[in-house]
């Protein structure tokens, strides 16, 4: 018997069982946007930029904010693998505390975004509606901070299941909500691309609502976590936030190189702007698969650590690093085949098709490295290991791939051979190539270093 070949399929099959549910959260989640997007550019290519730019600053600043509560994955798994459920529950207590602040800081954001906008020069009426997108999304800002915590928690948990029906089941309610408040449908204002964030802070609100639900279930219970009420713990809030703020940077400093590529490329033109958007909603969809098993990985991971398993750890790896190389391969050859029957899903405007069909070829080329690096990334958060991607990203992507795609796209390194929209997109895949190598050659390391892994462990 091949016990390697044993061992891969025991793995995979464990990580998929888990992983499985939030590949589909995942899907349910970029299909809520995709729908905005679709929605807001059948009502005009001006919406749907202006859409494309409010989710520019959102969503970075959302995945740093709610980025801290992602500690609870890795720090309750591990704690379920050491059999400690109930010590959960004051880590669960103390992650909202942190909501609290968060979700605070979101509505700040979101209310004050618009001047960005004038700074960067974008055209007049897409930044408009941007800046009133956002100002209607932050009704919901708060809501959806809560909701992501306890999403992690259940995750972390080992319960993959709820949060995947809760996003799968808010999807018949947003596409009714975009229609009725883009349109002015069912006695709804005619708000055209606005419209989309009134819709969204009524879905997240649903969302915490149904979330409150699932935390009343006996596995939440089993944690502890409604025995008694407390205040603020600074030390137990500082141990979830040394594992948390290295996250959420990190997703950050990976949304946001997106964010201000698209923010460059908007100052070329709407065009150029719709394509980005088009082609980033794709290239999100191809993500999702191995992002989520990303994080399946740091559950399974996790719970293998708190158990003191540590081969079974590094094995657990090892199987999702080898499965993101196989589905890269297979999503890069369906993105060249099918580009144009893709991009016709958003926009008929010839324009904005020809500059998005090219934009997917960067997608297909890159799809090895991006997909590597984000389960790679997501096994060592189940090592608590994040302070070094963190380091990574932020070499790769703000000290690499952005100057290096403002150069080609300016003409300063080499006129002519990547103008525009195409040399950003360039200097990115030159970025996400390095970041690929690096955490994977870390994840290599961490998983070989039992003193390390330890070390990390003790931050409970």
């Amino acid at each position: 018997m091949n016990t390697g070949n044993f061992e891969f399929k025991s793995e995979l099959r464990s990580v998929l069982s888990l992983g499985w549910p939030m590949v589909l959260t995942q899907l349910f989640i970029m299909l809520t946007g995709l729908i905005d997007s679709a929605m807001a550019g059948r009502y005009g290519s001006v919406d749907l930029a202006g859409v494309s730019l409010g989710g520019m600053i959102m969503w970075p600043v959302f995945m740093l904010l709610t980025g801290t509560t992602m500690a609870l994955t890795p720090i309750s798994s591990q704690l379920r693998g050491a059999n400690r459920i109930r010590d959960i529950g004051g880590q669960i207590r103390q992650g909202l505390w942190i909501c609290l602040v968060t979700s605070t800081a979101l509505v700040l954001v979101l209310l004050n975004a618009g001047q960005i906008y004038s700074w960067a020069g974008i055209n007049a009426e897409a930044a408009r509606i941007a800046a009133e997108y956002l100002q209607a999304v932050a009704w919901g800002a708060p809501p959806i901070v809560f909701y992501v915590a306890l999403r992690h928690i259940s995750e972390g948990l080992g319960k993959t299941k709820p949060p995947m029906i809760i996003a799968g089941s808010i999807l018949p309610l947003n596409a009714f909500l975009n229609y009725s408040f883009i349109y002015g449908e069912f006695g709804f204002p005619e708000l055209g691309g606005v419209g989309c964030g009134y819709a969204t802070a009524i879905v997240f609100w649903v969302e915490l609502g149904l979330m409150m639900l699932v935390a009343r279930m006996p596995y939440f219970r089993a944690t502890q976590l409604y025995q008694l009420f407390e205040g603020p713990n600074l030390k137990t809030m500082w141990g979830i936030l040394r594992v948390g703020l290295p996250i959420g940077f990190t997703v950050f400093l990976e949304m946001a190189v997106f964010s201000v590529i698209g923010m460059l490329i908007a100052r070329i033109g709407v065009e150029e702007v719709a394509a980005n958007s088009i082609a980033g909603n794709i290239n999100w969809a191809t993500y999702v698969i191995p992002m989520s098993l990303g994080a399946a990985a740091s559950i399974r991971v996790g719970y293998h650590v708190g158990g003191g398993n540590l081969e079974s750890a590094r094995s657990t790896a090892a199987t999702v690093w080898k499965f993101s190389i196989g589905y890269a391969v297979v999503v890069s050859m369906l993105l060249i085949l099918s580009r144009y029957l893709l991009i016709s899903i958003f926009t008929t405007d010839e324009a904005v098709i020809r500059i998005a069909a090219n934009l997917l070829i960067f997608i297909a080329i890159y799809q090895l490295v991006d997909d590597s690096q984000a389960v790679s990334i997501g096994a060592l958060r189940g090592y608590k290991d994040t302070r070094a991607p963190m380091a990574i990203s932020l070499i790769g992507y703000w000290f690499i791939a952005v100057p290096l795609g403002f150069s080609l796209a300016e003409g300063y390194l080499a006129p002519g051979l990547a103008p525009g929209v195409y040399g950003y997109w360039t200097g990115l895949t030159v970025g996400l190539l390095l970041v690929a190598i690096a955490v994977g050659w870390r994840l290599w390391r961490t998983s070989a270093n039992q003193e390390r892994i330890l070390k990390f462990a003790e931050l409970d």
